[in-house]
Formats: structure tokens, C-alpha cells, sequence
């Protein structure tokens, strides 16, 4: 159990390809939390962010919570985790009320009040509003007001960007995390939570856009004047390119991925290379040609980069992004990736790094754990009186532990 002066804060990432749950312990005397505890499952229970096979991914987010458990100390009953899927939409929106105090003075609730009021939109009847993040405020017509708390005015508007989520979607999602036994003490899309990991308010300021490199999504978050601006998911990632190979290349997922991890390069294909590849080194039969990878890569990666440049195009603020463009995520490991990338977006790109955070593991650098590590920081500022203490990820584990044993002893 962390001492009295400490905290910790769970992250808990449920991707495509597998569950990341980091434990990040705060002491008082420290700017940023040291990771103490890390979890990574496999599972094949979300299919393009979206949860599919609620009992598979009940099973992952379990193994997952466990091993960070193990790992930190920290018996884990809450938690803030990610939201991923092309059904996630965004837009912004306006909303202005009239301060109801006498004295005209603003207060917290009237922030409430108005950013409600940024939320008269017209949603389908499958769809609701997942998160609103306010932008900026503008008092009796100033405007670029940060926090308007404590200032004086009659007419208080606001500028939120809003993202919503099918109902559907965001409940199978739900029900599988308090399945686990976890109580949700907040929701964050992947490219946004990505984004408080690697992102510094500088190149918030200048203007930046985060690329997501997900196995079977691409998630966008664009900021500008240290606002967001715009978020989008593509249902396309790092593990197309798995498929492209297996076909291409006539053999098996696991050997492809092989391949790839070890041999896949983002680069134009040469065809001056001559290379070649002896599947058996992967467990397989056959000799390839490395440009035939190299072919292969080049043509997804290029429609994943397309997709990506028109949607940072969209925002028309394409020429405001002086800080360029940052990736993260389990495909932004391929070599040379950012240079590839570069030619697409026609802008500084780099390769996202979370190395400013201590920890027990050295994986935390990784930018495939940028979004657990995000959901992690999100979590630490959440306000405290929100996070009363519960038993019931407890005993809601314990449950879940209690059928699994009964389902493995049934004949």
C-alpha cells in the first residue's frame, strides 16, 4: 500500500491487439508519478477499437490488471481507460448563458451551466456525448479567456470541442471493464490520451497534430493555440499491413508479423535490393524477396498516410501546425517511419518518446504505451472527491476469478 503522501493512478488501455494497464505512483515532492507497475495482456476480443467478445476481453483485462498488480502492489478497484473505434465522432461547438449570480461574478457552476448549454446539439438516437472539452471562454465579448472563474461579466460564452460515441459500442466497452471488477473514473479517446504523454504545451501552442499508429486503428489529435482542434479514428493500422503480408507473402499471421517486425522498413521499394528472406528463420518454408516487402509496406502505409494528411488538411489550419506532426503507437517502431510519414503530411515529423517518466520498466518508453501511460495522467487529475473508495472492483474480480475456475473444471 503507497504511504500517506502518495497516490497512485491507473491507466488502462483496450486496444485491438491487447490490454496495457499502467500504475503510476505520485509523491508530493515530484512533478510527474513514477510508473510502478505495468500489465500487458493479449487479446482478440476488439476488433477496430471496438469490443467484440465481451467474456475474451473480460479474460484479457483481468491477466492484464493482475500483472500490474503484481508488479506495483497496488490492489487496482479504479481506473481511466481509453476509447478507440471509427464510430468515435467530433465537431465543435458554442454556448453562451446569462450569469445568474447578483453580483455578476462567474463560478465554477457557471462553467458547468454553459458548456451543458455547448451540448444542445442534435445527435442521432444511437449516438451521446462521450466527453466535452472546453476550448475557450469569452466574457461580455472578451474573448481567449482561459478560466473565467472569479471574473465579472453578464454574458459568458464558450468554444467546445465535442466528441460523441455510439451508445452500443460505449456500453459493451463498459460492461466488459466493470465485468473485470474495476469502477471507471473517467473515459479519453486514444489519440487524445496519447497526446498527454508525448506532447508538451509548447508545441501545443505552436501547433501540432498526434498521428496514433494503432494495430487496427489511426487515431488524430490536432491542437493549435494550445487548444484542440480536432480529433478524428481511422479504422486502418499496423496490422493491415500483417494481412497485406500474409497474402502477399502465402504464409501464415504470426510469420508475417515476424517479417515485419524484423525486416519491415518505411521506405520506397529499391528495386536494386536483392535481399532475401528465408522464412525458416521464422518457423516457415519458402525464400521471399526483400522488395517484395518492402512493396507491400510501401502501399499500406501510404493509404494510412493519405487518410491521415487529409484529415490534418481538414481543419484548414494545415499551415498553423508549426510544431509538425508527432506519432505514436505499436507502428510507429518501423524504421524510418517518421521520414516516410513526412512525405505525406509536408511537415516535421517525429516519433513520440515518454522517456521523461521513471519507472520499474523500461518498455514505458515504448510509444506503443503512450496511450496507457496518457490514461494514467488523466487519471491523476481527476479531483479526488469524484474517486471515493470502493470494494466493488474487488469483489467483482474475485467473481470473475471464481467462473473462470468453474468454467475450466466443467467436462
Amino acid at each position: 500500500m503507497a504511504p500517506k503522501d502518495e497516490e497512485t493512478y491507473v491507466g488502462l488501455d483496450i486496444s485491438s491487439s491487447k490490454v496495457v494497464c499502467v500504475v503510476g505512483l505520485h509523491q508530493q515532492d515530484s512533478a510527474l508519478p513514477s510508473i510502478i507497475g505495468l500489465g500487458v495482456s493479449p487479446t482478440s476480443g476488439v476488433r477496430k477499437g471496438v469490443v467484440v467478445d465481451v467474456e475474451e476481453t473480460v479474460s484479457s483485462i483481468t491477466a492484464a490488471l493482475e500483472e500490474a498488480e503484481r508488479m506495483s502492489g497496488i490492489a487496482i478497484e479504479r481506473a481511466t481507460i481509453a476509447v478507440d473505434g471509427a464510430h468515435i465522432q467530433s465537431l465543435n461547438s458554442k454556448g453562451v448563458i446569462a450569469v445568474s449570480r447578483a453580483d455578476h461574478e462567474i463560478t465554477k457552476e457557471e462553467l458547468v451551466r454553459v458548456e451543458q448549454a455547448s451540448t444542445a446539439i442534435q445527435l442521432e438516437s444511437n449516438r451521446q456525448i462521450l466527453q466535452v472539452i472546453p476550448r475557450n471562454y469569452s466574457v461580455d465579448g472578451q474573448s481567449g479567456i482561459t478560466d473565467p472563474v472569479g471574473m465579472s461579466g453578464i454574458r459568458l460564452e464558450v468554444d467546445t470541442h465535442i466528441i460523441t460515441g455510439l451508445s452500443p459500442a460505449l456500453k459493451n466497452l463498459q460492461n466488459a471493464v466493470f465485468r473485470s471488477g474495476v469502477q471507471i473514473n473517467s473515459q479519453l479517446i486514444v489519440p487524445i490520451a496519447a497526446a498527454r504523454t508525448v506532447l508538451t504545451k509548447k508545441q501545443m501552442e505552436l501547433g501540432v497534430a498526434l498521428v496514433h499508429l494503432g494495430s487496427q486503428t489511426t487515431g488524430i489529435a490536432v491542437y493549435n493555440e494550445g487548444k484542440l482542434s480536432y480529433t478524428n479514428i481511422i479504422p486502418m493500422g499496423s496490422n493491415n499491413i500483417t494481412k497485406d503480408l500474409v497474402y502477399g507473402l502465402r504464409t501464415g499471421i504470426e510469420i508475417a508479423e515476424q517479417v515485419k517486425i524484423k525486416y519491415g522498413t518505411a521506405q520506397h521499394p529499391s528495386p536494386r535490393d536483392q535481399l532475401k528472406i528465408d522464412l525458416s528463420e521464422f518457423g516457415g518454408k519458402g525464400v521471399v524477396a526483400k522488395n517484395d516487402v518492402d512493396k507491400i509496406i510501401f502501399a499500406r502505409l501510404s493509404e494510412i498516410f493519405e487518410l491521415a494528411a487529409k484529415e490534418i488538411t481538414k481543419i484548414d489550419q494545415h499551415q498553423q501546425l508549426s510544431a509538425g506532426v508527432v506519432l505514436t503507437g505499436g507502428g510507429a517502431k518501423m524504421t524510418e517511419i517518421a521520414e516516410f510519414a513526412k512525405g505525406f503530411v509536408k511537415l516535421p515529423t517525429a516519433v513520440g518518446s515518454s522517456q521523461k517518466y521513471t519507472g520499474v520498466s523500461d518498455k514505458i518508453t515504448d510509444p506503443a504505451y503512450a496511450v496507457a501511460i496518457g490514461l494514467m495522467l488523466e487519471d491523476m487529475d481527476i479531483p479526488k472527491t469524484s474517486k471515493s473508495r470502493s470494494f466493488d472492483g474487488a469483489i467483482g474480480r474475485i467473481g470473475h476469478k471464481a467462473k473462470a475456475i468453474f468454467k475450466r473444471l466443467m467436462p
